[in-house]
C-alpha cells in the first residue's frame, strides 16, 4: 500500500507556534512604528518576519485584529505596569514625578518602537491610536497622575501655580520628546555620556524647584 502524504493547508503553523506569532507581532510593531499602521501591509509584515502572508492570516486574520494584538499585548502591559508603579509610591509630588519619569524612560529604552509609534499614530492628525489612547489608556496613567497631583496640591504639597493636568502634559512631553527626536539631537550633540540616566536626572532637576511650595 502506498501512503499518500497530503500537503499542509496554506497558513498552517509549523514549529513553535508561539515563537512564530511573537515574531510576526514584532515585525508588525516595527512596521506600524516606522511606516504607519495605514501604510503597513500584511504581505510586507510577513516578509519582514520571514513567513508567508497565509501565516499572518492564520494567527491574526486581518490588520484590524493585528492592531488589536499590538494594543492588548504590547501597549496595555506598559500602561498597566506604569499604573502599578504609581500606586506603589506615596503622595509626595516629587516621588510621583520621579516614578513616572524613571518608569517611562525605562519603557522607552526597552521598546524603541514606542516613540515613533506615538508620534505617527497618536500625535499626528488621523492617527489610528489617538481615540484609543483617550478612551482606554488615559484613565490608567494620565488621569490617575493628575488626580494624585491635585490631591497633593489641595494638601499644600504642590506649587499652587501649577495646573495638575498640564503638569502631566509637561511630563509626557519632557520624557517622550527626547526619545522621539533622539536621532536628531544625538547627531547634534555627539556625547556618549548623554544616556538614559543623564536624561532622567536632567528632567528631575528641571522639575524639582517648580514643584516646590513657596515659603
Amino acid at each position: 500500500m502506498v501512503t499518500v502524504t497530503r500537503p499542509r493547508s496554506p497558513g498552517r503553523p509549523t514549529g513553535d507556534s508561539q515563537l512564530q506569532r511573537e515574531r510576526l507581532l514584532d515585525a508588525a510593531t516595527d512596521a506600524f512604528a516606522h511606516i504607519g499602521i495605514h501604510a503597513a501591509s500584511l504581505r510586507g509584515i510577513a516578509q519582514q518576519a520571514g513567513v508567508t502572508p497565509a501565516l499572518v492570516n492564520y494567527y491574526f486574520g486581518n490588520k484590524e485584529r493585528l492592531v488589536d494584538a499590538l494594543v492588548e499585548e504590547r501597549l496595555l502591559p506598559l500602561f498597566q505596569g506604569m499604573a502599578e508603579r504609581l500606586h506603589q509610591v506615596g503622595d509626595d509630588p516629587l516621588d510621583l514625578v520621579s516614578a513616572f519619569v524613571r518608569g517611562m524612560s525605562a519603557n522607552l529604552s526597552r521598546n524603541p518602537w514606542l516613540p515613533p509609534l506615538w508620534v505617527r499614530e497618536v500625535l499626528c492628525e488621523g492617527g489610528a491610536l489617538r481615540d484609543m489612547l483617550a478612551s482606554r489608556f488615559a484613565p490608567m496613567v494620565p488621569v490617575l497622575l493628575a488626580e494624585r497631583f491635585a490631591r497633593a496640591q489641595a494638601g499644600g504639597r504642590l506649587n499652587p501655580d501649577i495646573d495638575p493636568r498640564l503638569l502631566v502634559v509637561s511630563l509626557v512631553g519632557m520624557v517622550m520628546l527626547p526619545y522621539a527626536a533622539g536621532p536628531i539631537w544625538r547627531g547634534i550633540f555627539a556625547s556618549p555620556e548623554l544616556g538614559d540616566e543623564a536624561m532622567v536626572k536632567h528632567i528631575l532637576a528641571l522639575l524639582e524647584r517648580g514643584l516646590e511650595v513657596k515659603p
